[in-house]
């Protein structure tokens, strides 16, 4: 991708998260050395990087496994194929993380590594996922005697003892169809709470008893495991959590409570898409408009770790607010001051009102990180939805 694209990109992304929380800021942008490309590309990314909040990239030249279809299934939920968010009540939080079994254990007892979770962030939900296998025909006739099992969740305090009452901690109890197949999800929250460093993580426990209350045969109820079944099927922890990078202009703050329209052009397949041409003014510019600006994956190199969206379009606003401005302008009151204090020339050194964006829409990443867990994660202001002399 040519540097100075990277270079566009990024201070693109600084003057849209600056200008809308910070409006009389100065954007810095001294620190690129025009005169070195390679600094320009270092530095263009870097501050890319920390506009998604990532402090280095995962170093991936290709996806190396297969995401779970559960974190796919639900990036569609709450994104269109552009990673636009449909609806941004339906994540909990901005922040959702899927963590794969490391112990691969014969006795049902998981352990997931959370280290990649930043310390900042705000633990909303957390959720054990196992799937239940369909049982062997050749126990038939104990499903005549028996209809449905008991499977208990235990956080693990020692795992040395985590067969004794002393050794654990129920967190979730569940009484499921013996003879049922598929994914089983139950709330482990106050463990994943529980475990403030990796050295007090000792893992989760899980049992299978009748409604006696006897401990079952574990070739009658069974559970895929890691190390014996497809990745698709591997026992999951998936954490909802919410980082606390919030916009100053999304959905969610609009008073009237009301969601935004979507932007009226979602997507666009390429960066040089043409537009048609609109009416030029009396000073042979274009008024305030919308014009596309394709951020594509791939171009700037992310495409080996980020599975989707392969790219999407932020749109820029571009164009002149001259006086008087109409509606169409979409002015705020004190743009309209701005531009007839500038007309009449009341006061010195006032200029015209800036085409800027005046809706923001939030996108959705779903992607590895470095330790190849999927991450589901939503960025507010990030689509400039509609633009507007300010």
């Amino acid at each position: 991708m040519d540097h100075w694209k990277i270079l566009g990109l990024a201070l693109l992304f600084v003057m849209i998260q600056r200008c809308t929380s910070r409006p009389t800021e100065i954007v810095d942008t001294t620190g690129f050395d025009l005169e070195d490309p390679e600094e320009v590309r270092t530095k263009a990314l870097k501050r890319l990087l920390e506009v998604f909040g990532i402090e280095e990239p995962p170093h991936y030249v290709q996806h190396v496994k297969q995401p779970p279809q559960y974190m796919v299934d639900l990036y569609n939920t709450v994104a269109y194929e552009d990673g636009v968010t449909k609806d941004p009540d339906l994540l909990e939080g901005n922040t959702v993380r899927s963590f794969f079994d490391k112990i691969h254990s014969d006795d049902m007892h998981f352990l997931f590594h959370l280290s990649t979770v930043n310390r900042n962030e705000k633990i909303l939900t957390a959720e054990l996922h196992l799937f239940k296998l369909k049982p062997r025909p050749s126990e038939q006739a104990y499903f005549k005697r028996h209809h449905f099992c008991q499977i208990n969740v235990y956080l693990v305090l020692d795992k040395n003892k985590m067969q004794s009452p002393q050794g654990r901690k129920l967190l979730s109890s569940k009484l499921v169809p013996i003879h049922s197949s598929g994914w089983e999800v139950f709330s482990i929250t106050q463990a994943v709470r529980a475990w403030n460093d990796e050295s007090s993580n000792q893992g989760i426990l899980v049992t299978v008893r009748n409604l006696g209350g006897v401990q079952m045969d574990p070739n009658i109820i069974r559970f895929a495991s890691g190390k014996d079944h497809h990745e698709s099927k591997q026992p999951m922890l998936v954490l909802f959590t919410d980082d606390g990078r919030r916009g100053i202009v999304s959905v969610s703050n609009q008073p009237d409570g009301q969601a935004m329209p979507l932007p009226n052009e979602p997507h666009v397949p390429s960066p040089n898409r043409t537009r048609t041409s609109r009416s030029v003014g009396e000073d042979g510019q274009h008024p305030c408009q919308r014009h596309p600006l394709y951020v594509d994956f791939e171009e700037i190199g992310w495409s080996g770790w980020i599975i989707s969206p392969r790219g999407y379009n932020a749109y820029h606003c571009k164009g002149s607010c001259p006086f008087p401005l109409g509606q169409n302008m979409r002015p705020t009151n004190h743009a309209t001051v701005q531009s007839i204090i500038n007309a009449l020339k009341l006061t010195k050194g006032v200029n015209s009102p800036c085409c800027v964006p005046d809706k923001l829409f939030s996108i959705n990443l779903l992607y590895f990180d470095d330790d190849e867990n999927v991450v589901l994660k939503q960025y507010d202001d990030m689509v400039a939805g509609s633009c507007g002399c300010h």
